[in-house]
């Protein structure tokens, strides 16, 4: 759904304050009245009684006079901040629950002031920054329980917030950063062989022809704003960003002496507009979209793309998903050609294994351009199984990859071009390891490009390390 039911509201501070020191147990009968003296203890019990049955007027009262007489009180600061925010004091909520932050010492008071914190700026509409207090809460909180409440609260802000963002790094040591050719030897554009050798003549590769191995370090993100929301449809800007930067090995700079890392330097920029909507009582969903961006390679502007997509999905009775998805790009080349890219995607999800995961996916597309050599026919496989039950502690994921592209023409044979890719990878997810909601990742990716030109025969290996949201 787009809208999943409303979870419960962020659970009141039962919970949170429960794990502070100088809060008083024991049950109060009645709040006290005026003119009665309260020792501390009593008026931070009277103070929580009052918020707790519905009065905040009074927990506030109770609350600015432990602050008058000791600044620091940090129960009283949270007291104070959470009652400032039911009589919608947004700023006075806030500045309390920051103070009591600072003078936290221990987790659990960590906890309390991350999540009265979150509180605060929820109900004042900044939810993304309710979500940062929030991954706080879960990082410092004292015990499972109190974290998985914590990322209940976190999903329940998520679900409400206009802003959404996914964030990721990673760096991956690779053998191949340039896409280059793992032979050594190849032939010459085979007209200009007829020309000057009456046939086909060998050249030997060098410099960035070949494949350079070094380091790629990428950065990702994609963010999208609700413009509007029923129960049934949605409509989203969404911007992405997509940056890679390479440096090059010892031996990749004795093999090119001219080439520098950020010569295969790739930053990829869109802004566009998705619609979203239910159908077939529930159990699809199709999705329109369309997007512009540029590309940049080198440091130098590659070209600009326009792409139209739809897609329809729908969950069959057994649990299982099918995605149908068709997408259609128009590039204007600046360094290249332009092209234009019809493709077909058809996937499905289901249980296997005493409960893994195993998705499939196949591929079709068609590239036709002002360049007869860009042009090709695509066909392409893909699975990914994840395991069911953690390995080592980790989340655990096996990927095949099949594709073969058939270009009609090759400046480098008569015959054309016809390029085979396998690609197989291993990833691990270590969910045992969390900070502020985040768990590092682990990728292990081989693959293998099989073309009757030798110039494009490619072997690649590479090990990512990167981090991913938890939730």
């Amino acid at each position: 759904m787009l809208r999943p039911r409303p979870l419960p509201r962020l659970r009141p501070l039962a919970c949170a304050l429960a794990v502070l020191a100088g809060l008083m147990t024991g049950p109060l009968a009645a709040v006290p009245t005026q003119g009665i003296e309260l020792s501390a203890d009593q008026m931070r019990a009277a103070a929580w009684m009052a918020l707790r049955g519905g009065d905040p007027n009074q927990a506030l009262q109770f609350s600015q006079a432990l602050i008058r007489r000791n600044p620091q009180d940090r129960a009283a600061l949270l007291i104070h901040s959470r009652a400032a925010r039911d009589q919608g004091q947004y700023d006075q909520a806030k500045q309390s629950a920051r103070l009591a932050w600072r003078l936290s010492t221990d987790d659990g008071a960590k906890y309390a002031s991350s999540l009265v914190m979150a509180q605060a700026l929820s109900s004042n509409g900044q939810r993304t920054q309710a979500q940062w207090w929030l991954r706080r809460a879960i990082q410092y909180a004292p015990n499972e329980a109190l974290s998985r409440k914590a990322v209940e609260d976190f999903r329940y802000v998520r679900l409400r917030n206009p802003w959404a963002a996914q964030l990721s790094f990673s760096v991956t040591p690779d053998s191949n950063i340039n896409n280059g050719s793992s032979a050594r030897y190849s032939f010459l554009n085979y007209q200009l062989s007829e020309i000057f050798f009456g046939g086909p003549a060998e050249y030997q590769l060098g410099g960035s022809s070949r494949a350079l191995s070094g380091v790629e370090y990428a950065l990702g993100l994609n963010t999208r704003y609700r413009l509007a929301e029923t129960e049934t449809q949605a409509h989203d800007i969404i911007f992405t960003a997509d940056l890679h930067h390479y440096t090059l090995s010892n031996e990749a700079k004795s093999i090119a002496p001219g080439a520098k890392g950020s010569d295969f330097d790739y930053a990829s920029y869109s802004l566009g507009y998705s619609f979203r909507g239910l159908n077939w009582g529930g159990r699809g969903e199709y999705r329109l979209s369309g997007d512009l961006g540029q590309v940049w390679y080198g440091g130098e502007e590659y070209l600009r793309f326009y792409r139209l997509g739809s897609g329809q999905s729908y969950r069959l009775r057994s649990g299982d998903k099918i995605d149908l998805r068709l997408a259609g790009e128009h590039q204007d080349g600046i360094a290249t050609s332009d092209s234009d890219i019809l493709r077909l995607d058809v996937s499905h999800t289901t249980r296997v294994l005493n409960g893994a995961t195993l998705w499939t996916n196949a591929t079709l597309a068609r590239a036709t351009s002002s360049y007869a050599a860009d042009e090709f026919d695509e066909f392409g496989l893909r699975a990914a199984l994840t395991l069911a039950k953690p390995l080592a502690g980790a989340t655990v994921q096996l990927g095949l990859w099949a594709r073969n592209r058939s270009y009609d023409f090759s400046p480098h044979s008569p015959d054309g071009r016809s390029d085979d890719r396998v690609q197989a990878d291993f990833t691990m997810i270590f969910r045992q390891i969390d900070y502020y909601g985040f768990n590092p990742t682990m990728q292990i990716s081989a693959s293998r490009t099989y073309s009757n030109i030798s110039l494009y025969d490619a072997d690649r290996l590479g090990v990512n390390f990167g981090i991913q949201s938890a939730f």
